[in-house]
């Protein structure tokens, strides 16, 4: 098994991506805390994986008092942390600017400040929080999640922004922790069959598949593969990489 006896901190663990990444990791041997701030979603997690070792903290990662339970949880329950897989985060779609009755109108503080707190400062916080056991025992395997989105999209300004922070923050940590035997990576998933994307209406989601080479988006299952491998030691010599799981997507960008 990829990660038998490990000791795995998952945020967002309590549905799509974050959900199947648990249960591949339980498979895998791990032992595992999983975070979310639906505390009903975490449970139907806990009971998906089955025989595992599962731990639940229910809480946000763009609070730090709530970051510092989840790795708390870790180091008391099993005494280490080895992996962290840093997948929560959220959306609040809008132009950027629009017009409207003569006026130039943009996208709201609200929204803006929203996903950068939760993408972009939650991923900070929780490499902080994490890093403190990983560099007392000398190893660790952190996985953060931007999004092909980085490179750009309509409608998501503060999205793509929190995701090409998250690359930045990735490859700068993998820099300054590599002395302390800690590798950090991150994914940037394209289109992932979650319940975000089953709200997409059916001509939107084709029009979405005809720039997709292999022509259908992935299934979480996909996306939590990658996070087995990062996270293992198959992968011991990789580190500050972004790697993009789109189908090939962004492969003649």
């Amino acid at each position: 098994m990829l990660l038998e006896n490990k000791v795995a901190l998952i945020t967002g663990a309590g549905q799509g991506i974050g959900r199947a990444t648990a249960v591949r990791f339980a498979a895998e041997g791990a032992k595992l805390v999983i975070s979310d701030v639906d505390e009903a979603a975490l449970a139907e997690t806990k009971a998906a994986c089955g025989d595992a070792e599962v731990a639940v903290v229910v809480g946000s990662v763009a609070a730090r008092d709530d970051v510092q339970k989840m790795v708390n949880a870790a180091v008391d329950g099993y005494g280490r942390l080895d992996v962290l897989i840093n997948n929560a985060g959220i959306t609040r779609d809008g132009l950027t600017t629009r017009i409207k009755e003569g006026e130039v109108r943009f996208m709201s503080d609200e929204k803006w400040d929203a996903v950068l707190e939760v993408n972009l400062k939650g991923t900070w916080l929780c490499c902080q929080a994490a890093a403190v056991p990983m560099i007392k025992q000398k190893y660790g395997r952190i996985v953060n999640t931007a999004s092909v989105a980085a490179l750009g999209n309509v409608g998501q300004a503060n999205y793509a922004a929190s995701k090409a922070g998250v690359i930045g923050v990735t490859k700068t940590l993998a820099l300054e922790w590599a002395r302390y035997n800690i590798a950090v990576n991150c994914i940037a998933p394209g289109g992932v069959k979650t319940r975000m994307t089953a709200a997409i209406p059916e001509k939107v989601m084709a029009g979405l598949l005809s720039h997709i080479p292999f022509r259908r988006i992935a299934e979480p299952e996909e996306i939590a593969a990658v996070h087995a491998f990062l996270a293992s030691d198959e992968a011991s010599y990789v580190s500050g990489q972004v790697l993009f799981v789109d189908g090939a997507l962004t492969a003649g960008a």
